[in-house]
Formats: structure tokens, sequence, C-alpha cells
């Protein structure tokens, strides 16, 4: 029987990564709901980035590194772990598209890039003011950079200081991450990503007692095992407003 949490259906010699909890990956129906999350947040700065030269920082296993390139002059994805980093050269082959193995706090030459993007990866670093400041360093004159990362709010238990996550070392509510990306830049404007589509009528479902309801009819993992895999990145949407009740947080940085 195949590993659940093992990425399914690769191309020719290209191994497959095992989800760990760490990074978000494509071609695992389970993990189907948190990666279209973060894939539509590299969608949107796809299309914000036409033509510009880009850092994709964190990378992962390089999908949102080739979103990027579908319209940017030229992307390099930076991942420190080496079976992402050897998983997503082989994966994505594009011409304007490279791959490099290297840490954040280090990788890259002071106003290389138009556009730094770095998503739901702050939380994981232990000096975050570092980080920033070194991607402040790295944006040409007019740049733009893209940091993201989850709401302690809504990804937390109520009350809780942290999710039970063990990669993440802190979490922020939106007036202390607008805060952090306040003190490395001046101009930051703050978005949030909210469920649309069909996750907001599951929303919706869920508050008039739809939870119950499957469960009575044991239907759970029937109805689950259709819709989880049927999430697209259509249904999360970025917009201002509500900070407190987003899902996470989207800060467009420029200096």
């Amino acid at each position: 029987m195949a590993n659940a949490y093992v990425q399914r259906d690769q191309p020719p010699g290209v191994p497959p990564l095992e989800l760990t909890g760490e990074r978000t990956l494509p071609d695992v129906p389970a993990e189907n709901y948190w990666y279209r999350r973060h894939l539509a947040v590299y969608e949107w700065i796809g299309a914000r980035v036409v033509g510009r030269r880009v850092l994709d920082l964190a990378c992962g296993e390089g999908y949102g590194s080739e979103v990027l390139s579908r319209g940017a002059a030229g992307v390099v994805g930076v991942d420190a772990n080496p079976e992402a980093f050897v998983h997503a050269r082989l994966r994505y082959r594009r011409q304007n598209l490279r791959f490099e193995r290297g840490l954040v706090e280090a990788f890259g030459e002071p106003g290389a890039f138009d556009a730094v993007v770095f998503l739901q990866t702050i939380e994981h670093v232990g000096d975050p003011a570092a980080v920033l400041a070194h991607c402040r360093s790295l944006l040409a004159p007019g740049g733009v950079a893209y940091i993201s990362t989850p709401n302690l709010l809504t990804l937390a238990r109520p009350g809780a200081v942290k999710s039970d996550n063990p990669w993440h070392l802190r979490e922020y509510r939106a007036e202390e991450f607008f805060a952090l990306c306040r003190a490395a830049f001046e101009e930051v404007e703050l978005l949030g990503l909210f469920h649309a589509g069909k996750l907001r009528l599951h929303e919706l479902a869920l508050k008039l007692g739809w939870d119950r309801v499957h469960s009575r009819l044991g239907i759970t993992r029937s109805f689950y095992a259709r819709f989880t895999p049927a999430i697209a990145a259509g249904d999360f949407a970025l917009r201002p407003g509500r900070l407190d009740a987003a899902l996470d947080f989207l800060a467009v940085c420029r200096t």
C-alpha cells in the first residue's frame, strides 16, 4: 500500500519527497488544502513580478519558484534542505529558473533582485529581524519583498501562545508581524488570506452544524476524501481588512 504522505506520480528520475510538516508538498492528496493555500499566494505574487529578477527564499519543493518563473525574467529558488534541493532541480526545468542550496540568512548579493519572496518561513527562524534585514539588502532600488506567515489567532488553539507545529519557533498576530516587517522596511502593506469559493461555503456550513450532520450520517471519510482533493487555489483570496480573522498574512514590503 502506498504511503499517503509521500508524493505520488513524480516524473521519471525525480525522487518523491515525504511530508514531514516542515514544508507543504504538491501531489499528496491529504495535503491538498495546505498546498493550495500556499499556491494561491504564489500565484498572486507571480502576477506582480512579471519581467522581474526574483529570489524565492526557502523555496522547499520548488513548485512556487516554478509559478513565479512563468512571467519573471529570472527566478532563483533557494533551500537548505538537500532532498528538497535535488527534487526541485530535477523536477522544475525552465530556462529562466534555477535552484541553489543555501541558507536564507547568507544567500545572495546586495541589490541583485527586483523581488524577494519569503513565504511561510519567518516563523521558523531564530532571528527574524536579521533575516528581514538581509532580504532588504538583496533588493535593487524599487524592489519589493513579499513575506508571509500564518496567523497565530487562527492557527493555534484559543489563548495559546503557539500552535503545536514543532517546526515553528514563533507565530504572530497581525500587529506583531506588521511591526516586525516595518522595522526593516519603510513601507509595509499587510494583506490577509481568507477562504473563498467552496471553502467559504464549507465554513458557513460548519457554522450551521455541518460537522454534526456528516458525523451522524457516517459520511465524514467519504465526503472529505472527495472534498479535500477538489480544493483549488481559487478557493482562497488575498485582501486587506479583518486581519485577526485571516488564515495567513502577506506583507508587501518596499524600501
